[in-house]
């Protein structure tokens, strides 16, 4: 055995030298901790010693610790630990697949980090001396509780004195299968892992944030339960981490190599650049060329600046799309979360605030309370679609507006004050308050959203579904082609290429406005701020607001992404004018004064309607006092309609007034001022 482990980390030492060894060089140059071998060129060049290392893991892993001691190494790297990545897919094993059988071997895990604890010290040996002879004893720590040496060669049985102990970073996160893995009504299981050393250094610890998706390498151990003060007969698995890698990075960690980035400059110089992005965004779904620019600027997004004065305001941008049932909004929110890196989608009824945001969880693995992350802080840096938002519970809706516009979420509860990030782009999409738009009613009437949360959205589209000839014989042609063969191939951009060319945008460009593109915006936010009411007795519209100049901002910025260009230009300015007045004419159009009013989405009354309420509450106290406090509702109508309101709607107001609490009825056809 003994000559067996020693022939084990001389092949291994072979295996080193000829295989790895620029490799370990530029490691203990740069200071790192662990050499990483590929499995694939372990195997290739020792297959006997490749097979051992799957059935007994930890020994051939100590035994490529030694075979990598005996090289020259510098004094900052004292220990180097040697890891596995690249394992064949038959160690793959899903983490509801793990069994007793699997303890011990080297084993594959995928899945989502869905809780994390603290790093802490952790003792691997100690030194004991003797208190007789003077003797030191050494002993390894690996189980779980602190072993102490029983007896000394000198026979002495008892207390022994603790010199010194080894200790190493350690930590425990929880890892959770993926969505995707799972069939039908099953519940994804979860695993502990344990990662110590270098594994939880500050560079490779942010790959193991909660809602990252990585892979872990390691092999499997079984941990007593303590039961009442004794072991139980059943035992817990814990995977022992040897390698961790990222799955799913987020847009700014994907890795671009040389020949992509050749392609993609080469796509950036294309003068047909926008038209072939929009056409790749969704081409199974006909039409909605607008909605589709809108999504390519949303994938791309602005810069987010942080002010000397702490402020920073966000770069990403909101879209929100209302329309009638069967026009696609869900598969448009499915695609999306396929382009976008750590893209998630949700929908309406499962939805809950603590899901979407975050909760407070009682920790059975680590003790104490935990933080768990809902979907928005789980995407950081990346999408969130949600669909149905209509159908969500209003509670939980009101969870939202911190982290769409301040891209955090503050959790206070169970002793936890914290502030987790939520750097998120959220696309939404919802029905009217009836199922279907009326198309002569007001559509902002028609969405059923609170006001705040629909002003926090930088483009609202409203979708309609109206029958039309010409229109409705290409969707389709389009739709029975599909049906027909499915493997028609539409896009004309791959979907890895579209996220590696979104992925490089978002990486290396940082659009700045130039002085024609900042003036085209000044214009045209100023021209539309003045085109409100010129009466000054009347309430004046406000057509737009500094809400609205933002996203202008944010929208030039992300076309300009497109181009790769660090310059936002006139052309820019004007492609995020025409998406904004798009909007506001679909939704913020007064039909009383013609004129677009923000107010319409911003608070839910228009300035027309909220002239009339002031034109009400002035008659209410004109008539206070020529009759009194009890006022006749029918001299309340008769002096609306002599200045121009109409009686329906002065009884609608006189309601609202009721329900606001600023009148109230004493008894019946009559009513009195609070």
């Amino acid at each position: 055995m003994v000559m067996d482990s020693e022939e084990q980390v001389m092949r291994l030492s072979e295996f080193i030298e000829e295989k790895c060894m620029s490799k370990l060089l530029e490691t203990t140059g740069k200071g790192h901790k662990s050499l990483v071998i590929d499995f694939a060129a372990l195997a290739s060049f020792d297959p006997t010693t490749a097979e051992e290392l799957l059935e007994n893991p930890e020994e051939i892993v100590k035994a490529a610790e030694l075979a990598a001691q005996e090289f020259d190494l510098p004094e900052s790297v004292p220990k180097l630990r040697v890891r596995f990545k690249n394992l064949p897919e038959t160690q793959k094993v899903a983490i509801r697949d793990i069994r007793s059988d699997d303890i011990g071997r080297f084993i594959l895990v995928e899945g989502l980090v869905r809780q994390k604890s603290d790093v802490r010290p952790q003792v691997v040996s100690s030194r004991f001396e003797c208190p007789s002879c003077g003797n030191i004893i050494s002993i390894l720590q690996l189980e779980s509780s602190f072993k102490e040496p029983s007896r000394c060669g000198c026979g002495r049985k008892g207390k022994f004195r603790l010199i010194s102990k080894e200790l190493v970073d350690a930590q425990g996160i929880v890892l959770e299968e993926t969505p995707e893995s799972l069939e039908g009504g099953e519940q994804p299981k979860r695993i502990n892992v344990f990662l110590k050393e270098d594994l939880v250094s500050p560079i490779s610890e942010k790959r193991t944030n909660p809602g990252s998706k990585i892979r872990v390498v390691g092999f499997v151990k079984e941990i007593p339960i303590i039961h009442k003060g004794s072991k139980s007969t059943r035992f817990d698995l814990l995977l022992e981490a040897n390698h961790v890698e990222s799955v799913e990075e987020d847009f700014y960690e994907i890795e671009i190599s040389r020949e992509e980035e050749a392609q993609i400059l080469e796509l950036s110089r294309d003068p047909k650049v926008y038209d072939r992005m929009i056409a790749s965004i969704a081409p199974s779904i006909y039409g909605y060329k607008r909605v589709k620019e809108s999504l390519l600027l949303q994938l791309m997004g602005g810069t987010q600046k942080k002010r000397s004065d702490g402020i920073v305001s966000r770069g990403d941008i909101h879209v929100l799309l209302v329309g009638d049932p069967g026009a696609g909004k869900s598969q448009l929110l499915k695609r999306i979360s396929l382009i976008a890196p750590k893209g998630r989608y949700v929908s309406g009824k499962g939805v809950s605030g603590a899901g979407i945001t975050a909760s407070v969880v009682k920790d059975e693995f680590l003790g104490g309370w935990s933080l768990e992350a809902g979907a928005l802080v789980l995407a950081n840096n990346g999408l969130v679609s949600i669909d149905e938002m209509d159908k969500m519970s209003h509670e939980d809706r009101g969870a939202m507006h911190e982290a769409m516009e301040q891209q955090t979420v503050s959790i206070s509860k169970a002793n936890i004050q914290a502030t987790l990030l939520a750097k998120t782009t959220v696309l939404a999409a919802a029905n009217p308050k009836f199922g279907r738009f009326d198309p002569y009613g007001i559509i902002a009437e028609q969405i059923d959203l609170p006001p705040t949360l629909i002003n926090r959205f930088d483009l609202i589209f409203p979708i309609k579904d109206l029958p039309s000839q010409e229109r409705d014989e290409k969707l389709a042609r389009h739709i029975l082609n599909l049906h027909q063969d499915p493997s028609i191939e539409l896009q004309e951009l791959p979907t890895s290429f579209l996220k590696k060319y979104i992925a490089y945008a978002r990486q290396k460009v940082r659009p700045k406005l130039t002085d024609s593109a900042l003036n085209e915006i000044k214009d045209f936010y100023v021209s539309m701020r003045n085109k409100g009411g010129a009466d000054e007795r009347t309430e004046r519209a406000i057509p737009i607001s500094a809400r609205q100049l933002e996203a202008l901002v944010r929208l030039a910025e992300a076309s300009a992404r497109v181009r790769l260009s660090d310059r936002v230009t006139k052309r820019d300015a004007r492609r995020a004018i025409d998406l904004i007045s798009y909007c506001l004419l679909q939704v913020g159009l007064d039909r009383e004064t013609g004129r677009i009013d923000i107010d319409r989405i911003a608070t839910g009354i228009a300035a027309s309607q909220r002239d009339k309420i002031f034109q009400m509450k002035e008659i209410l106290a004109a008539l206070e006092g020529k009759i009194g406090k009890t006022i006749p509702i029918d001299d309340v109508l008769k002096a609306a309609i002599e200045r121009g309101i109409a009686e329906s709607e002065a009884e609608e107001i006189i309601e609202r007034l009721k329900r606001s609490g600023d009148v109230y009825e004493p008894r019946f056809g009559f009513v009195s001022r609070i």
